[in-house]
């Protein structure tokens, strides 16, 4: 099992303890990449990908495609501004 964190460049609270543990944290661009994003880490075998609320928001893929596949675990986390 692979896990990943991904989330927005200019976000820099989100997962600061992960990527302080050597885990994976990818940065993207721009957030409409997010699910062209998501397609090449799950191409990487990666099985459980943790993104925040406020990027989530930018998926079409996410309620219509990525919930019914069952290689690919996505979690959707509060972001800052939620708390």
């Amino acid at each position: 099992m692979k896990i990943s964190f991904l989330k927005y460049k200019n976000d820099k609270e989100s997962y600061k303890i992960p990527k302080g543990f050597g885990m994976d944290v990818f940065e993207i661009e721009n957030p409409e990449q997010i699910d062209s994003k998501i397609e090449e880490l799950k191409n990487k075998n990666y099985t459980t990908i943790f993104i925040p609320s406020e990027l989530a928001s930018f998926s079409e893929k996410i309620v219509n495609k990525y919930q019914y596949d069952n290689q690919l675990n996505i979690v959707i986390t509060p972001s800052k501004q939620e708390k």
